[in-house]
């Protein structure tokens, strides 16, 4: 039998850990010092829609704002950020160099993006629970899958909630 555990979040009133980095072959996690609650920000939002095809009109007026945190962040003790390194998730939207919010405590469940750690090498894929068999399912085709076998220790670290990714400028 294959045991699949959720990682405890650390309590939002812990102490900061120094920045560090695990790696893996498509993942490097940089552990942030967490904070007791994201300060607010609040940034002009435009409630008019931004045509990605041809050019409209725009309102010249704001009509709202937002905070990033408010919109990205759900349960501050319990998310975390990573930055990925590597190509095996593009099919899902995510690529190398991105920022993925991750949130400890959405349940993982079949098809949820998560970031898992495989007999002690970190990882973020797509959980497959189908047919009673637990796999790790790359979102490429030029990576392999990693189908979980009895003995393998497999720990859920977070489902992904969010990716946050740089444009060139």
């Amino acid at each position: 039998m294959v045991v699949i555990s959720l990682s405890r979040y650390q309590h939002r009133n812990a102490m900061p850990c120094k920045t560090s980095f695990v790696r893996s072959d498509n993942l490097a996690l940089p552990f942030l010092g967490l904070t007791s609650r994201p300060s607010a920000l609040e940034l002009p939002l435009f409630t008019s829609k931004v045509s990605a095809g041809f050019p409209s009109p725009a309102d010249d007026h704001l009509e709202a704002s937002i905070d990033l945190n408010q919109l990205c962040i759900h349960n501050p003790p319990a998310t975390f950020f990573v930055r990925v390194e590597g190509h095996s998730m593009t099919g899902a939207g995510i690529n190398d160099g991105d920022m993925l919010v991750v949130d400890r405590s959405l349940p993982a469940k079949h098809n949820s993006i998560v970031v898992a750690v495989v007999d002690g090498e970190v990882t973020v894929k797509c959980l497959d629970l189908s047919h009673g068999v637990v796999c790790l399912r790359a979102k490429n085709p030029d990576y392999p899958d990693l189908p979980i076998k009895e003995g393998m220790d497999l720990h859920i670290w977070g489902v992904v909630a969010h990716v946050v990714r740089s444009l060139p400028t």
